[in-house]
């Protein structure tokens, strides 16, 4: 206990510090970021003309490892529709999706966790004060991104982040130097006090990877989303601009050979979350714009009841392949 009070008390010391050092905060990363040039404006018209047609990708949810965090960072306890639920831990998991397209290849929607962070956690990139404040300890792992991978015999053609939490950027160093790396509008350059700390961290998990390419959104004309991208041009992946959770937080849809997927991100952290409509709670930078992504991403669903949502940190109905 007197650990975890010195932890806190040190973080605290950090932010104050930071926030005198520079009162709108710090990126999330000095990674050099360049505009993507994969990706077509496109609108949620031409989304939802395809969506309930099977198309020709296949995809499969790997869990990394399950975990606990406070139950008031991923559910926003002061909805009124949240009335009854008390902070304690929320069981979640980290993970990371692998999409394979017929001729594109093999792509990653996050990264799950890295080898090292169970094998030699002192020399992994989440380490230090941010691996001691995020509890750690309570992590119990299921699937390395490196075995993974191995066992796959592909190198992915690249990696479309979510958005840049540790939690999701955990196995970047297992994923091949070189590969393309894809965020959202202004997630990298999005400043935030806490980012004193956690900069250095997302720095070493993005070693070795080319300049980020940040997605280039335009606005939906229906205006059902803040943006929609046609991601490899051929209607069978589709990137959401879904801000709130973070400045640059993106879901995404796969056409698969099974039908629509939907891939949240943080948009969605849990299952209760998804079913109540309550969006995440103080992990979030913005909760009156992640309510709203939230809300077009389940007003989506209900348009098309087929899609198998798949949640940022829980799983709402079996993992399987697609």
């Amino acid at each position: 206990m007197q650990r975890k009070y010195l932890v806190l008390g040190a973080l605290a010391a950090v932010l104050a510090a930071g926030a005198l050092r520079a009162a709108v905060g710090f990126p999330v990363t000095d990674h050099a970021v360049v505009a993507s040039t994969l990706g077509s404006p496109s609108s949620s018209s031409a989304l939802e003309a395809v969506i309930d047609q099977p198309g020709p990708l296949t995809v499969e949810t790997v869990i990394g490892a399950d975990w606990a965090v406070p139950r008031s960072g991923v559910i926003n306890l002061k909805n009124p529709k949240a009335a009854g639920l008390v902070d304690g831990d929320e069981p979640i998991v980290i993970q990371f999706h692998a999409i394979h397209h017929p001729s594109r290849g093999l792509f990653l929607i996050d990264t799950g966790v890295e080898r090292a962070l169970r094998d030699d956690p002192d020399h992994a990139a989440m380490n230090g004060l941010p691996a001691k404040f995020m509890h750690l300890e309570k992590m119990k792992f299921l699937t390395d991104t490196a075995g993974w991978l191995a066992s796959r015999r592909e190198a992915p053609q690249g990696v479309f982040l979510t958005h840049l939490h540790l939690d999701h950027v955990s196995g970047m160093r297992d994923v091949p130097g070189g590969t393309p790396v894809y965020v959202g509008p202004g997630e990298a350059s999005a400043k935030n006090a806490l980012n004193y700390l956690v900069r250095p961290v997302t720095d070493r998990a993005l070693e070795g990877k080319p300049p980020l390419r940040e997605w280039k959104f335009t606005r939906d004309p229906e205006g059902r989303f803040e943006g929609v991208l046609d991601v490899f041009g051929d209607g069978t992946l589709f990137a959401l601009y879904v801000p709130g959770h973070t400045h640059g937080s993106v879901a995404f849809v796969a056409r698969t050979v099974k039908g629509p997927v939907l891939f949240t991100g943080d948009a969605c952290h849990t299952v209760w979350g998804w079913r109540h409509e309550v969006e995440p709670g103080t992990f979030s930078d913005d909760q009156k714009q992640s309510a709203e992504s939230l809300t077009r991403l389940e007003a989506l669903v209900k348009r098309h009841p087929g899609i198998d949502v798949r949640l940022g940190h829980e799983t709402l109905a079996a993992p399987v392949g697609g």
